[in-house]
């Protein structure tokens, strides 16, 4: 069934490359990728290394109706199979969990007890843009967030730094108008479809610029709280500076207030050495967790790191015009002092080719040693098309 699952994944891949032959006498495109990720774990208490394998292809469907009407989908199918999912009996409920807003538009074309083959549409809706209207129906990506790693203004669908693999990041059933009042300024207004109000999310974002700034406000409400949101992004000099603030509090119930505030710089070097750092405030994080917080706390735009404190610097260079190399290390002044290190190694082996090698160490303090209980290595080839 898995060799079989490979098989029509490549033939989908080769029937979509013989479409975007021909797609400049369409009024659609059609294109994507197919990577393999190969996972391999080493956890306290397993004697041996658990090995995970994911099968992605991912089909991206653009038709242009007219001058104004676009329709977009894409889907991506999926094929898990490894340790992790044998010992994960719950596997296939978690993927549908995580991949399906109000609409359930995921499916499992197999499910056993060492694999899953699941299809997902993460992107349906339709977009109608005339002059300076721009509006936008069903399921997508609302993206407020302004800085690198953490956007405490992403109140519609956040999303993990740590999740390397899903460079599309998370979408919304929603509904989305925007008018721009100017070169540089626009009124945004948002509404998710939710069946309670907990789930709810509606939501205004004004931006503009001023002295060579971006500038952004948000106002509405996000899961039964009312949210204030804020956002800037330009330079010092030759240093690129972000930042991102979100106070929330409860429209009902005893329940604190929540802040969120991030903010970074990057700077980037004649030799072509890239390099970042930030600071995420996070009112709801922990100040005496441990590790464990880090793979088990809620994700959302008020909790975006599971401690109070945390810090980020990063660090990218070009190796060899085909090889470039990324350091990213996050550190939290807490009791059990827990350090995220990942390091990337991307090689661009051929047009459309890309072989990425990546790393995630996670190190605390145990009070006897200062220790990793788990490491993660990712081998990924991936092909465009």
């Amino acid at each position: 069934m898995i060799r079989g699952s490979v098989t029509l994944i490549l033939v989908l891949t080769c029937v979509v490359c013989s479409f975007s032959q021909e797609e400049k006498e369409r009024n659609w495109t059609l294109n994507g990728y197919v990577k393999n990720l190969q996972s391999v774990y080493k956890i306290d208490g397993f004697d041996s290394y658990l090995i995970d394998n994911l099968v992605h292809n991912r089909l991206n469907f653009k038709w242009y109706t007219n001058d104004h009407l676009t329709v977009r989908v894409e889907m991506r199918n999926r094929l898990f199979y490894g340790d992790l999912v044998k010992l994960s009996p719950g596997f296939g409920d978690q993927i549908e969990e995580a991949n399906n807003d109000v609409l359930d538009l995921s499916f499992h074309w197999q499910e056993s007890e060492g694999s899953v083959i699941n299809s997902t549409l993460d992107r349906v809706y339709l977009e109608y843009v005339k002059n300076n209207w721009e509006i936008r129906l069903g399921r997508q990506r609302i993206n407020w967030g302004i800085s690198t790693v953490w956007n405490p203004n992403d109140v519609f669908n956040a999303f993990s730094f740590t999740d390397f693999d899903y460079e599309e990041r998370p979408g919304s059933d929603a509904l989305r108008v925007k008018h721009y009042t100017g070169v540089a300024s626009s009124i945004e207004v948002a509404v998710n479809a939710a069946e309670t109000w907990d789930e709810r999310v509606a939501a205004m974002l004004f931006k503009w610029n001023a002295f060579q700034y971006d500038f952004q406000l948000l106002s509405g409400v996000a899961n039964n709280e009312f949210v204030l949101g804020a956002g800037w992004a330009g330079n010092v000099g030759n240093a690129g500076l972000k930042g991102e603030m979100s106070y929330f509090t409860p429209l009902e119930g005893d329940d604190p207030s929540s802040f969120a505030f991030t903010i970074g710089a990057d700077y980037s070097f004649s030799n072509s050495l890239y390099t970042g750092i930030g600071y995420l405030y996070n009112s709801n994080g922990v100040t005496r967790g441990s590790l464990a917080d880090l793979f088990s706390f809620q994700l959302s735009a008020k909790n975006l790191y599971p401690f109070r404190h945390a810090l980020f610097a990063n660090a990218s260079y070009p190796i060899t015009p085909l090889i470039n190399g990324v350091l990213a290390i996050i550190y939290s002044p807490v009791s059990s002092k827990p350090l995220f290190i990942n390091p990337t190694l991307t090689w661009s082996i051929a047009q459309n080719w890309d072989l990425d090698i990546v790393g995630q160490l996670a190190f605390n303090d145990t009070g006897e040693r200062y220790t990793s209980p788990i490491t993660a290595t990712f081998i990924r080839l991936k092909v465009s098309f």
